[in-house]
This record gives structure tokens, C-alpha cells and sequence, in this order.
């Protein structure tokens, strides 16, 4: 489990692609000092694990699956991706609950730089348009932020980042067209799964 709150900027410095996997060595100086060989760290909001340990770097094994599923599979070397460590059971849970499972890629519409901010708005996939509601919680490349507005007609989800955000993470790197992994919050498909889901034996 993770939380959204982006601990170190990683930069790829390998990619080795076979027939049904790839192989990334991300330089993370930072998390390979608190990582070990079948941990789990989130890459861009990826939940990957770590296969081998190379001095300041970290090997992940990357199915084909998530290559096509998330903007993993359109990164190259010296991309830069936002990492997270593993939450603790102890620790202070300072953005939502964040599984690190790719729910679908957004596309960056439109970038504007306020005075104290940046407004970022994304276009979602239909299909998960229904689970994000203003003043909720999204998952944006691995980043817990805060809905601040949606167009339902368009589908299209508006953020807006403050100055700490944009330093610490690779979203001050986007460009309009760019593609996001989006995850929206588990507790909203739990919501959906119970309201949706037929009464059993047990309830007839």
C-alpha cells in the first residue's frame, strides 16, 4: 500500500524489453538505501518489485501488461518517473490510500501557471469518469492530489499544484499531450461494488 506522497524523483537509466516483460534500472539514491530485493516501490504510481540492487539503482521486472495498461511502456532512458516507498503500518497516512494498480492513462489538455499554483487539467477515460468527484481524491503518475473541479461532458479532471508539489515530483516535466497513470480511489469502486452487486442467498 502507499499513500500518494512522492518520496525521490528516479531517473531510468536502462530498459531491457523481452517478449513478455522489460527490464527497468531506475537510479533512486535515496529509496535504495531503504530497499531490498522483493520490496515493493511505486513507479509512476506502479506498483513494481524490486528484482536486484545495483549500486544507487534498483532493477524491476515490468510485465507486458502493465506496459500496455500505463505510460510505463512510453518511457526511455533518462525519463524521470515519481517514486514511493512502501507505506509502514506506523506511519502518518498524509494523502489516501493508494494500491499502486493503474487504473487507466489520462492525456494532459491543458497547462496554466497561476501566481501561487498550476492549473493542470487531464482528460480520463470514460469508463472512470463516474468514480472521481470534486474535492475527492486522485491518483495522478503515483501523486495523491485533490479533485478540483471535473467536466463530465468532457471528461476532463482539473488539479491545481502548488509550488511543493511541482518540486518534488515529475509533473512540473508535463507537457499538453503527455500521458498520466491514473488511479481513482479504491474506496469509491467499493462504494459502486456493494450498491451495484445482487443480494445473495443470504439476503433473499
Amino acid at each position: 500500500m502507499f499513500t500518494g506522497l512522492v518520496t525521490e524523483i528516479g531517473e531510468v537509466k536502462e530498459i531491457i524489453k523481452g517478449e513478455s516483460s522489460a527490464v527497468f534500472t531506475i537510479n533512486a539514491p535515496r529509496s535504495v538505501k531503504e530497499l531490498k530485493i522483493g520490496d515493493s516501490i511505486a513507479a509512476n504510481g506502479v506498483c513494481l518489485t524490486v528484482i536486484e540492487l545495483i549500486g544507487e539503482s534498483f532493477l524491476a521486472d515490468v510485465m507486458v501488461q502493465t506496459l500496455s495498461l500505463s505510460s510505463l511502456g512510453a518511457l526511455s532512458i533518462g525519463g524521470v518517473v515519481n517514486l514511493e516507498l512502501a507505506a509502514h503500518i506506523d506511519m502518518r497516512l498524509g494523502g489516501h490510500i493508494v494500491q499502486g494498480h493503474v487504473d487507466g492513462v489520462a492525456h494532459v489538455s491543458k497547462i496554466a501557471p497561476g501566481e501561487k499554483w498550476l492549473q493542470l487539467d487531464f482528460e480520463i477515460p470514460t469508463h472512470l469518469a463516474h468514480y472521481v468527484v470534486a474535492q475527492g481524491s486522485i491518483t495522478v503518475d503515483g501523486v495523491s492530489l485533490t479533485v478540483g473541479s471535473i467536466d463530465d461532458e468532457r471528461n476532463t479532471v482539473t488539479v491545481w499544484l502548488i509550488p511543493e508539489t511541482l518540486a518534488k515530483t515529475n509533473l512540473s516535466t508535463k507537457k499538453v499531450g503527455d500521458q498520466l497513470n491514473i488511479e481513482v480511489d479504491i474506496l469509491a469502486k467499493y462504494v459502486e461494488r456493494l450498491m451495484t452487486k445482487k443480494s445473495g442467498p443470504a439476503n433473499e
